[in-house]
């Protein structure tokens, strides 16, 4: 595992909104992610694992498991897997989980997971 903490929303360190970012080569237990979440006490861990569709994400508070989050996808978004491929597929724990994205310099391209 390759672990960052990226501050989003800034260019400057020890400011914006932090955010763990967590590079995987498989997808762990849920048990222990929820362990890393509350090992980083942040608002946000964001769990990255490289499938054959591309690259998909988990995001973990201390205490639960959390459908999207904006700032750790960004904080995902500036680690090197989404620099050379640019396509990011959200994980949800609803019946339609996949939902796929284009994240790129330019912005978010693409159907985004709906949450009601």
């Amino acid at each position: 595992m390759k672990q960052y903490i990226v501050d989003a929303f800034t260019d400057r360190v020890f400011s914006g909104n932090p955010a763990a970012v967590c590079v995987m080569d498989r997808w762990p237990e849920e048990r222990w992610m929820m362990q890393v979440a509350g090992e980083n006490n942040l608002s946000e861990t964001a769990f990255i694992v490289k499938e054959e569709q591309g690259y998909r994400l988990r995001w973990f508070t201390p205490g639960t498991e959390v459908e999207l989050c904006g700032h750790a996808t960004l904080a995902s978004a500036s680690k090197y897997p989404f620099r050379t491929t640019g396509r990011v597929a959200f994980i949800r724990s609803s019946p339609t989980p996949h939902h796929h994205c284009m994240l790129s310099r330019h912005g978010l391209r693409g159907r985004p997971p709906q949450i009601s």
